[in-house]
């Protein structure tokens, strides 16, 4: 009895298990996609890799920016392309999508790990709303010290903010909650 429906593929594997395939080697690929801004992250550790579509032997990866201006998207779409490039797809496309709007509780946990021990303080999972409004407790990356300030609502990018330690004096980014 076979263990799938439909006619196998030239090389032998059912349609499914080589859409699997294909999806797997994509997402490698796509994995290895460093954010511009924020090389400590991939693509996936921010979340804004969406999906990957597979339809015969062509690949489609899905991407959201962290906000509709972020001038990061352009490269990332074009690194994306490569990587797929590389991975062996002569026929690939990157769709950008705006809706639903990105949040920072598409972070991964390594990407929140990442982010600290770069030196970043990492958005917390589902506190945007205390986020928005300032009301969110910090920690200073480098000593632990909740004896922080704001020096500026905006850091060397607007996805971050600008921070300075009160204890051990050291200034640090906040990626923001969004």
């Amino acid at each position: 009895m076979r263990e799938h429906e439909g006619p196998d593929t030239e090389d032998g594997a059912a349609p499914e298990t080589r859409t699997r395939a294909l999806r797997k080697r994509a997402l490698a690929a796509l994995k290895t996609v460093h954010d511009p801004e924020i090389p400590v992250l991939t693509i996936a550790d921010l979340g804004i890799l969406r999906e990957v579509k597979i339809a015969g032997e062509s690949v489609e990866a899905v991407i959201t920016p962290t906000y509709s201006g972020c001038p990061a998207m352009n490269m990332i779409a074009v690194e994306a392309d490569i990587a797929l490039e590389r991975a062996g797809f002569r026929s690939r496309k990157i769709t950008t999508v705006l809706s639903p709007a990105w949040t920072t509780d598409w972070m991964s946990e390594e990407g929140r790990a990442k982010l600290l021990k770069y030196g970043i303080v990492p958005p917390t999972k589902s506190s945007s709303r205390g986020g928005l409004f300032g009301k969110e407790t910090l920690s200073c990356p480098r000593c632990g010290s909740e004896a922080v300030e704001r020096i500026s609502e905006f850091g060397s990018t607007a996805c971050k903010a600008l921070w300075r330690c009160k204890t051990c004096r050291e200034p640090f980014d906040q990626f923001k909650c969004i």
